[in-house]
């Protein structure tokens, strides 16, 4: 399993996201990397829970409160009510610890 340091590292290191990363943590990637567009492109059809939860995040970030409860209601989660950036951190936890094979990025 790959911790929340090491995929912070690998985000900073390296400039392409793997499209091995399952998409609501590709979200998060191209949001730390400041790219909001992207992130939300990534989840903003997806049907499953992990990625309305990022859904809600952005919401929340970019200050659409009642679209971000919508989305935290849809993902099932409570809403977040501390810093963005402790938010991004638990989400994106909550999610390597749900990737049950490591990783490697290709080099």
């Amino acid at each position: 399993m790959m911790t929340l340091e090491e995929f912070k590292q690998l985000i900073e290191k390296q400039q392409k996201c793997p499209d091995s990363l399952p998409k609501p943590l590709q979200a998060l990637w191209f949001d730390y990397k400041g790219n909001w567009d992207r992130a939300h492109e990534i989840v903003q059809n997806a049907n499953d829970l992990d990625s309305a939860w990022v859904h809600a995040y952005l919401h929340r970030k970019e200050g659409d409160l009642s679209n971000a409860s919508y989305w935290y209601r849809r993902s099932s989660k409570p809403e977040f009510h501390a810093g963005l950036d402790q938010e991004w951190e638990q989400i994106t936890s909550d999610l390597l610890m749900k990737v049950k094979q490591l990783w490697m990025p290709m080099n």
